[in-house]
């Protein structure tokens, strides 16, 4: 996939005023607010500005934390880290690697087998569900 470089009046022009506020300002929705908090179905979940594929409802989770979790990445080469000390502790931010939205953040207090919790707005996804 082509890396995705857009100014900012360009992602405001195609993206909603949540998805623009989340993916291209690093903001966060509430807590048990977002659409794929409760999400059962299955399916590929994709970022919500470029289609990269991201998250395999297989390894969704009810973490419990009021944002949909995922205890692993599809394809690692899709997300990339840095460490976000924006609420004065060090977190590390995930964002997509072909367009660099913001998606949420990672934190090591996820299940078994990888022990990750990826904590993803729902904002910054689509999900593709299977048929």
């Amino acid at each position: 996939m082509k890396k995705i470089k857009k100014t900012e009046e360009e992602w405001k022009k195609i993206l909603d005023p949540q998805t623009f506020y989340i993916t291209r300002q690093a903001g966060t929705e509430k807590p048990f607010s977002g659409k794929y908090n409760n999400e059962k179905s299955t399916g590929i979940y994709c970022c919500k500005c470029c289609n990269a594929e991201l998250f395999s409802s297989e390894t969704k989770y009810d973490s419990q934390s009021g944002w949909p979790s995922f205890y692993d990445l599809l394809e690692e080469k899709n997300i990339t880290s840095k460490i976000d000390n924006s609420l004065g502790k060090k977190r590390i931010e995930v964002l997509c690697s072909n367009c660099n939205a913001h998606l949420g953040h990672l934190f090591d207090d996820g299940p078994q087998p990888t022990g990750k919790r990826y904590c993803i707005n729902s904002s910054s996804l689509n999900l593709v569900k299977s048929e």
